[in-house]
């Protein structure tokens, strides 16, 4: 089929990659724009960018979709499907129509929970115990569309969402291929979204990131493994004298209680509710380390993380 795809992170290649590897002509990639990164500020192009590049794809980076010239360069590709994974632009009715078979969008989680942004950490900050992968089609609303294909998976007690981020990538892609290989044969077939259960997975806010001790323990253990690895979830100490910031990067509920931030032995620390113990951190400005490493280069700690 001849499809354009639409996607920026890295979570969005593999299934660049899977479209290709099956045969299909990807006539067209758009991706955000290059933007300045770095110590010197040059552009870099997006993950999707460099890897359409590679495959000698064309790539479109226009800055919207809602003026009329893009949407007729858009239909004049005169693609059968769009596929949309992370693009991060909204499409407006014309370019949703455009593709003869409109436009397929993977969403990593089980619509209609988590509609949105950020579905995979707000499932790991949330305590979700299952997610998955949905292939849908795209219409106006935001991420209300009838759904095609799922693949559940399972959210670990300790799993992070690089984790769980990772995985979802694979199995999408994987998702996204079968799902093309049904349209092609005219057997794919969609089924509307529930009306009861709706949550929405707002874009993180870096001021979500700091931890309060004096919240239950689950709630602190799923904020720190949410928010790994970026933002990262962090506290401070008083190390030397000096108050330190330190990023959680690993943990897992752990023994023991005390006043709301006491540090119990092996860095475990009391919580409102039980505890937590911190299995990996990154102090300011030095590399993640493992809580012995840490325990060994910080000196003595003080009584209480704050």
């Amino acid at each position: 089929m001849r499809i354009i795809f639409m996607g920026t992170p890295e979570f969005a290649v593999p299934t660049l990659t899977e479209i290709v590897s099956a045969g299909h002509e990807v006539v067209a990639v758009y991706t955000r724009a290059p933007k300045p990164a770095g110590r010197g500020q040059a552009e870099r192009k997006s993950p999707v960018h460099e890897a359409a590049e590679g495959f000698g794809i064309p790539v479109m980076t226009p800055k919207s979709l809602r003026n009329e010239a893009e949407q007729i360069a858009f239909a004049a590709f005169d693609a059968d499907v769009a596929v949309v994974v992370a693009y991060g632009l909204i499409l407006p009715k014309p370019i949703l129509e455009a593709p003869r078979l409109g436009c397929l969008n993977l969403h990593g989680s089980l619509l209609p929970r988590w509609r949105g942004a950020a579905p995979i950490q707000r499932a790991v900050l949330a305590g979700d115990a299952r997610t998955g992968a949905m292939v849908m089609q795209m219409d106006e609303g935001l991420d209300t569309g009838p759904v095609a294909l799922v693949d559940e998976m399972p959210i670990g007690p300790d799993m992070t969402t690089g984790e769980l981020h990772d995985r979802m990538m694979l199995v999408g892609a994987d998702l996204v291929g079968r799902a093309l290989a049904a349209l092609e044969r005219g057997s794919l077939t969609f089924t509307p979204q529930a009306e009861e259960g709706v949550s929405y997975a707002s874009k993180i806010d870096k001021a979500e990131s700091r931890i309060d001790w004096s919240k239950p323990a689950a709630e602190v253990h799923n904020l720190i493994r949410g928010m790994s690895p970026f933002p990262g979830a962090w506290f401070e100490l008083d190390l030397g004298g000096q108050v330190t910031r330190v990023k959680a990067i690993r943990s897992t509920i752990g023994s023991g209680h005390g006043a709301p931030g006491t540090i119990l032995p092996d860095l475990t620390i009391a919580c409102g509710a039980g505890a937590v113990r911190l299995v990996t951190v990154q102090r300011e400005g030095k590399a993640a380390m493992d809580a012995p490493t840490f325990l060994r280069g910080a000196g003595p700690l003080p009584e209480r993380a704050r």
